[in-house]
Parts: C-alpha cells; sequence; structure tokens
C-alpha cells in the first residue's frame, strides 16, 4: 500500500519535466523508487469538485517512465460515487501511459457509508454489488498488468542512481 501522506511531496518543484527523468530531489528518486516497484496501481480517491484531490495529481505529475506500460483500476468515493474524479484521473493516467481498467468500485456517501455526523468519518458498509464489482476489477488489473509486462524495462533502467 502506497499512502501520498507517507511521501510528503510537496508541490512539483522538479527544475526538468518528468519526462526527462533527471530527478534533482531526493523526494522525487525516492518516489520514483517506489513507484517503479509496482506493475499495476489501484487508486482510491475521494471526489473533490468534481475532480481528483490535488496531491494525487501532483503525485502523479512528479514521474513519468515509472508509471509507463502498467494498469490502474479504481476506488472512488463521494456524494456521486467520485466516478467524475476517477474520470479525470484517467485522462491524467492516460498521458502518463497507464492502461486504466473498465471496471471501477464507486463507493456513494449515501448508500456505501452510514454516516451520521458529516464532520465524522463514518463506517464503510459497501452495497452488496460491491465485491463482485471490486473482484472483476482486481482481475481486470491484474491481467493487463500480466499482459503489460514485456513492455516494461527492469526497475534498475528506471530509477536514477541516488
Amino acid at each position: 500500500m502506497v499512502d501520498l501522506l507517507d511521501h510528503r511531496l510537496p508541490l512539483l518543484d522538479e527544475p526538468a519535466p518528468a519526462a526527462i527523468g533527471d530527478y534533482a530531489n531526493a523526494h522525487t528518486r525516492a518516489w520514483a523508487q517506489t513507484i517503479a516497484s509496482y506493475d499495476g496501481f489501484i487508486f482510491v480517491t475521494p471526489e473533490y469538485n468534481h475532480s481528483m484531490p490535488a496531491a494525487l495529481k501532483n503525485a502523479i505529475d512528479y514521474l513519468f517512465a515509472e508509471w509507463n506500460d502498467k494498469a490502474a483500476g479504481f476506488v472512488s468515493y463521494g456524494l456521486h460515487g467520485g466516478t467524475r474524479a476517477v474520470e479525470h484521473l484517467r485522462l491524467a493516467l492516460a498521458e502518463v501511459r497507464i492502461a486504466c481498467v473498465r471496471t471501477q468500485v464507486a463507493l456513494s456517501l449515501f448508500t456505501d457509508f452510514d454516516i451520521t455526523d458529516m464532520t465524522q468519518p463514518g463506517t464503510l458498509t459497501p452495497a452488496e454489488h460491491q465485491e463482485p464489482t471490486l473482484t472483476r476489477m482486481l482481475d481486470e488489473v491484474a491481467s493487463w498488468s500480466e499482459a503489460l509486462a514485456p513492455l516494461r524495462p527492469s526497475n534498475s533502467d528506471l530509477t536514477p542512481a541516488q
């Protein structure tokens, strides 16, 4: 599991574009190493103002080659299941050459959470249909990650020396 909070990336502060891969900062090299070590991703994201959180977009923008030729699936949540956040996320990930699978788990704050106080996190109570949807999405990510494997260089080719 990768939690953006554990990486504390500042707003993008690299002097060169990510596509060049010449990372000047230690936090970027560490982030690159983390992302390079995975073959696929499940992004769990809320929806804020019809889009993904700024911290997630910032984390994507830091890198390029480390994302390439990998698969991604999505678990989103919000008033309308977070679907608009995922639509924006799909566009950003396409630009860094991630293959996004079709199936998405969209959790509605109205039907998939027990929330008695909007200032508190509440309790996840997913509807019955969410489990088979999650299973299908995980299977798709695994299949696509495996299919894309021959296109990926070795991790040591991606990450700049520290």
